[in-house]
């Protein structure tokens, strides 16, 4: 459960000196709605979404082998307490909160609040995997430029 935990902060270091704390509205604002790719110290990996309902949707592999395993966490998931960002999943007697470092403008470090060796490196992430960034809606888009996608009728 731990380890789902930390996947969890997950979902939330050019230099220490720019390092800066980040309060759980600041976090709110920095992670929801994004894609972030994760990293975490047992060597789980994958890449989510946080959604301001405090649900989750990501991909995960624990300890960085065996299978890619979709995780979806209901609405009400992540929620704020206090000044921190906590995790609600049921069937833990804990509700774990996190500590989150932004260490610039595309990634922070989510710990487990009291187990600093507990945490996931989060890098944003501009597109998934393999496909272009969709054209904004206030970008006109090129005559011939449109694709089909086959079998998708």
């Amino acid at each position: 459960m731990v380890r789902l935990a930390m996947v969890i902060a997950a979902m939330l270091a050019a230099s220490p000196a720019l390092a800066q704390t980040m309060s759980a509205d600041a976090a709110r604002r920095f992670v929801t709605g994004k894609l972030f790719a994760f990293n975490c110290f047992d060597g789980s990996r994958g890449a989510g979404r946080i959604y301001g309902d405090g649900s989750v949707i990501a991909s995960v592999q624990l300890q960085g082998s065996g299978p890619v395993r979709a995780l979806w966490l209901p609405a009400g998931t992540l929620r704020v307490r206090g000044d921190s960002y906590c995790a609600s999943l049921k069937g833990m007697s804990i509700e774990p909160c996190f500590n989150l470092t932004r260490i610039d403008d595309r990634t922070f470090r989510g710990a487990v609040s009291g187990l600093g060796f507990a945490y996931c490196d989060f890098t944003r992430r501009m597109s998934v995997a393999g496909m272009n960034p969709r054209v904004p809606a206030s970008e006109p888009m090129a005559l011939g430029t449109a694709s089909v996608v086959h079998g998708a009728e």
